[in-house]
C-alpha cells in the first residue's frame, strides 16, 4: 500500500512538472526571407555544422576626397538607392597632421553630396548652393546654420529617404545633425532637418529633439516599416568618458543608445543597446538599418575602437599633450604598422591618436534593442599598406547597397563603402567592398557533414528557396519535420534531391511531394544537412 502511494505521488509530481514547462514558441515567418545573422530560429547545430561569419572583399577606390573643401577628415557617409540613382552624403573636412601634432580643421565642416547611376561610379555635382572661397561651384549641400539657441554641425551628418508613406512632401528626405553645445551648460543635442528634394534643407524644430548623449559621431534615424515607427541610434557613454578636466576615465565606454518616435520630433523608450553574448567594447558608430531583402532584421556595422601596442593597455592620458616617453615605449608590432611617422605626429596631440585602431563589426536585431554582435572582425583592417591600420580606418558607410555583380554574368551583390587614409596627407579615400546578397553569415559544414535544425515555424508559400553554395562534390538537403522532430511523410532526407551549385535562389525538391501548399499553417521544423556547403538564407514563397 505504501509503495502504491509513493508511486502515485511520484507520478503526480512528474506530471505536474511536465505541465509546468512553458510551451515551445512557434515562429510565424510567413514568406519572409530568413538569415542566419542571429540564433532566433536555430534549435541546434549538429556534428560539425557551425555559423560562419563572412567578410567583404575589397574592390576599387570609388572616391578621393581631394577638393579644397574636403580633405583628410571626410567620413560618416550615408548612401541609399533613390529611384534611378544612388545618393551619397558625407562630412567634408580636413585636419593637418604635422610634426607638432594634429591641427584643427583648416576650414569649416560641411555636408557634401555625390551621386551615381550604378552605385559604383560616383560624381560630385556642382550644386551652386553654398559658397566656398568665393565660388558656389562645389558639392556642398549643408553648412552650419543657427537653429534656435544652437548651431547645426553638418560635419557629422546622417541623411535618409523617408519610407514612411505618411511623410509630407516637404519632408521626404530627413537628416539628423548634432548641435553645438547648448546654452546653460547643457550637452550637445541632435537637430532634425527635412528636405523635399534631398538638396534644399530646413530645420524641423527650433530645438534639439534628443539631448541625452555624446553625439560626437554619426547619429542616425530611419523609418522602421516592420514596427511602424521611426528609430534612432546615437553615440553615448555608458559611464565615465572624459571628465571635466578632459582626462579619460577608463571606466567609460563608447556605447550606443536608441529610441523610437511616431513623428520624428518626440522620442520615447530610450534604451542602451544590449548584446546577447558580447563583451563590453568601445563602439564608435552604429550604422544600423533594416536589411532591404529582409526588413524585419536590423543590421548594423559598428566601428570597434581599440588602443594597442603599450606595455600596459589600461593606461590612458589627457586628451592633449602626448607623452614622448610612452611613444618610445610602443610595442614592436605597433611600430611596424604603416606610416609610423604620421602615427607619432598624431600622438603628439593625444597618444591614443597614434595607438588607436578601428575596424567594422556586424550585429543584428529583431527588436531594435537587443543585438547579436559578432565578436570577430567583419571588415578587418586588411593587408598592411599606406592609409590603413589607423584611427578612423574602416568606418563603414551607413547602408550597403545592391549593385551589379563584379564578375560578368554574375548576380547582383552587396556593395559596402569604407574609409581609408583617414588623417593622412591632404585627402582620404572611400573604397568599395563586395559581399554576396544575404551573405553576412552562413551555416557551414565540411565534407564530413553537419546539420542545423530550426525552431518550430509556420510558413506561407508552396516552395522552399535557398541561397547556398557548395563545392563540386558538396551538397545540401532539407528535411521537413513535425514539431516533435519526426520526418513528415514524403519530406524526409531520403525524399529530398541533393542540391549542389552556387546560387542566390534555388528551390528545394522532394521526389514525391514538390508542392508544400498542404503544409501551410502547419507547425514544422527544418533540418538542413550540409556537406562542404554553406547556406546563407531561406524563404518559403510561391
Amino acid at each position: 500500500m505504501t509503495r502504491c502511494i509513493t508511486l502515485t505521488v511520484l507520478l503526480h509530481a512528474v506530471c505536474s512538472l511536465a505541465v509546468a514547462q512553458p510551451p515551445v514558441a512557434v515562429h510565424e515567418i510567413g514568406s519572409r526571407r530568413e538569415l542566419f545573422v542571429d540564433a532566433t530560429l536555430i534549435e541546434s547545430l549538429v556534428e560539425k555544422a557551425e555559423l560562419r561569419l563572412q567578410h567583404p572583399v575589397p574592390q576599387e577606390i570609388v572616391l578621393e576626397h581631394d577638393e579644397p573643401w574636403e580633405g583628410s577628415g571626410c567620413v560618416y557617409h550615408s548612401i541609399f538607392k533613390d529611384d534611378d540613382r544612388y545618393r551619397m552624403y558625407y562630412a567634408g573636412g580636413h585636419l593637418d597632421v604635422t610634426p607638432q601634432g594634429v591641427n584643427g580643421s583648416t576650414h569649416g565642416l560641411f555636408c557634401c553630396y555625390a551621386e551615381s547611376a550604378d552605385g559604383i561610379h560616383w560624381q560630385k555635382p556642382a550644386l551652386g548652393l553654398h559658397e566656398f572661397n568665393g565660388s558656389t561651384a562645389n558639392n556642398i549641400v549643408m553648412i552650419r546654420q543657427q537653429v534656435g539657441d544652437a548651431t547645426s554641425e553638418p560635419g557629422e551628418p546622417a541623411v535618409f529617404k523617408d519610407e514612411n508613406p505618411d511623410a509630407p512632401a516637404d519632408a521626404r528626405y530627413k537628416a539628423l545633425l548634432p548641435a553645438s553645445r547648448l546654452p546653460k551648460d547643457q550637452r550637445r543635442g541632435l537637430l532634425a532637418f527635412k528636405s523635399p528634394d534631398g538638396l534644399h534643407w530646413s530645420p524641423m524644430s527650433d530645438k534639439p529633439i534628443i539631448i541625452d548623449g555624446a553625439f560626437d559621431s554619426q547619429n542616425l534615424a530611419f523609418w522602421d516599416s516592420t514596427h511602424g515607427h521611426y528609430r534612432a541610434y546615437w553615440r553615448y557613454f555608458t559611464k565615465g568618458g572624459y571628465d571635466d578636466e578632459k582626462l579619460w576615465n577608463p571606466q567609460g565606454h563608447r556605447a550606443i543608445r536608441t529610441a523610437i518616435s511616431k513623428d520624428f520630433l518626440t522620442w520615447t523608450d530610450h534604451a542602451d543597446l544590449q548584446y546577447v553574448d558580447s563583451p563590453s567594447e568601445q563602439l564608435y558608430t552604429n550604422v544600423v538599418s533594416p536589411y532591404h531583402r529582409a526588413p524585419h532584421v536590423l543590421i548594423g556595422f559598428p566601428m570597434r575602437y581599440v588602443e594597442r601596442g603599450h606595455k600596459d593597455d589600461r593606461l590612458h592620458e589627457a586628451r592633449a599633450g602626448g607623452s614622448p616617453e610612452r611613444i618610445r615605449a610602443w610595442s614592436a608590432s605597433l611600430r611596424a604598422l604603416p606610416e609610423l611617422e604620421n602615427r607619432e605626429w598624431r600622438a603628439k596631440t593625444s597618444e591614443r591618436y597614434g595607438r588607436a585602431l578601428t575596424e567594422g563589426l556586424l550585429m543584428a536585431s529583431r527588436d531594435g534593442v537587443t543585438f547579436k554582435r559578432w565578436n570577430d572582425g567583419f571588415l578587418r583592417p586588411g593587408i598592411e599598406r599606406n592609409g590603413t591600420w589607423n584611427y578612423g580606418h574602416q568606418a563603414i558607410a551607413w547602408r550597403p547597397i545592391e549593385t551589379k555583380g563584379t564578375l560578368a554574368d554574375a548576380p547582383s551583390e552587396l556593395s559596402f563603402f569604407a574609409v581609408e587614409s583617414y588623417w593622412t596627407g591632404n585627402s582620404d579615400l572611400l573604397r568599395r567592398y563586395t559581399l554576396r546578397l544575404d551573405g553576412f553569415v552562413s551555416v557551414n559544414a565540411p565534407m564530413s557533414g553537419g546539420a542545423l535544425i530550426t525552431q518550430p515555424i509556420t510558413f506561407t508559400g508552396n516552395q522552399l528557396w535557398l541561397n547556398f553554395s557548395t563545392s563540386a562534390a558538396g551538397s545540401v538537403q532539407v528535411e521537413l519535420q513535425d514539431q516533435a522532430g519526426k520526418p513528415l511523410p514524403g519530406y524526409s532526407l531520403d525524399d529530398c534531391d541533393e542540391l549542389f551549385g552556387d546560387t542566390l535562389d534555388r528551390n528545394v525538391v522532394w521526389k514525391s511531394k514538390p508542392d508544400l501548399s498542404k503544409l501551410v499553417g502547419q507547425t514544422v521544423r527544418l533540418r538542413f544537412v550540409l556537406h562542404d556547403a554553406d547556406v546563407f538564407s531561406f524563404q518559403f514563397r510561391d
